[in-house]
């Protein structure tokens, strides 16, 4: 019978090479944690250097340490401190004003953005009322996504204005609860959505541009601005500001949505009413007459009116496609066109 005997340092060979695989393994744990440490800290570095802030909204002030002032990361309420001015231009038109509404489309959508903002331009208008209507108006929405369907019936002078106003806070919440369940912090979007919301009509040319800059060193609470009535007045506060387009602050959209005031109040003329609500509830303190950067179309000549100037910021009345096509010409509307072999146009 064969005796087989183990080798005499068999034992402490594996004894030592288990020592040193898990040694090794030890270290290998180590060198990862530590890449992947610095990748962390260096994206977040690289937020900061892009001159991008990290925003989030915080529900519980106590859920952040105190004492962890010398944390890298910047945590600010979405909005706070935001440079960017928000303005939402919404203009009231009707249902069938398809042609209005695409060439609308190019008057503003061939406007340089402005340095410093976001402008979005929705047409705002009550229930389809027609089959056509909800299928040639679902395909803009498809197409644009720029259009506001109220709930009301078709008016002018009745309370659109003010379902206009009172729906938006609903349309833009902040959805709190949702956004802290489903969405991550770094997703917050900017409060207030809009810093300033306008009221404009179809036969109104904003010039976006020179809107913003007028807005830049205003206040963005309690503020209400436009074209004074009346026409001869420079005070903002004897009356109201013109139908063509006048705009308020948001906290403003916030009380027409819960102030009883508006709701009261609904027929007549509705840029009359909208400043007799103001009035009433003493809101708008802050106000800013846009004469003379705002008026009329010049023909005819009246206490409204004056020559188009390059300040401009509205021109109002342009009723037809001669008094459209005047306007951009003045305006230069089409100066960025493109040379190209496509197309010559003289």
């Amino acid at each position: 019978m064969k005796l087989v005997t183990k080798a005499p340092y068999s034992r402490h060979s594996h004894h030592h090479r288990f020592i040193l695989s898990s040694i090794a393994f030890i270290l290998f744990f180590c060198l990862l944690a530590s890449i992947n440490e610095v990748q962390f800290d260096h994206l977040l570095n690289l937020g900061h250097c892009n001159g991008s802030v990290i925003s989030t909204t915080t529900t519980n002030a106590a859920a952040f340490n105190s004492s962890s002032s010398s944390s890298n990361a910047t945590h600010t309420v979405a909005g706070d401190d935001d440079d960017e001015i928000r303005i939402l231009i919404g203009i009231l038109t009707l249902p069938d004003q398809y042609p209005r509404r695409h060439f609308l489309r190019m008057v503003y959508g061939t406007q340089p953005t402005p340095k410093g903002a976001k402008i979005d331009v929705k047409f705002v208008f009550c229930n389809l009322t027609k089959e056509d209507q909800t299928i040639l108006v679902a395909l803009e929405i498809m197409r644009f996504d720029d259009i506001i369907i109220l709930n009301c019936k078709e008016n002018m002078n009745n309370g659109k204005t003010f379902t206009y106003f009172s729906t938006l806070p609903d349309i833009f919440s902040r959805e709190e609860d949702d956004h802290r369940n489903n969405s991550s912090p770094l997703e917050a979007k900017p409060w207030p959505p809009y810093h300033y919301v306008m009221k404009g009509d179809d036969d109104s040319y904003f010039r976006l541009g020179n809107l913003v800059s007028s807005l830049q060193p205003l206040p963005r609470d309690d503020l209400y601005y436009g074209y004074v009535i009346p026409c001869p007045s420079m005070d903002p506060f004897v009356e109201y500001m013109s139908g063509m387009g006048y705009l308020v602050s948001w906290d403003i959209v916030e009380w027409i949505k819960e102030s009883e005031i508006p709701r009261n109040h609904l027929d007549g003329p509705e840029d009359k009413v909208f400043g007799a609500w103001l009035k009433e509830g003493r809101r708008g303190k802050n106000r800013h007459n846009a004469k003379w950067s705002m008026y009329n179309f010049p023909v005819p000549p009246s206490g409204c009116t004056h020559e188009f100037w390059p300040d401009t910021i509205a021109v109002h009345l342009l009723k037809n496609q001669p008094k459209w096509i005047e306007t951009l010409k003045y305006f230069n509307a089409t100066k960025d066109l493109k040379p190209s072999k496509l197309y010559h146009i003289p």
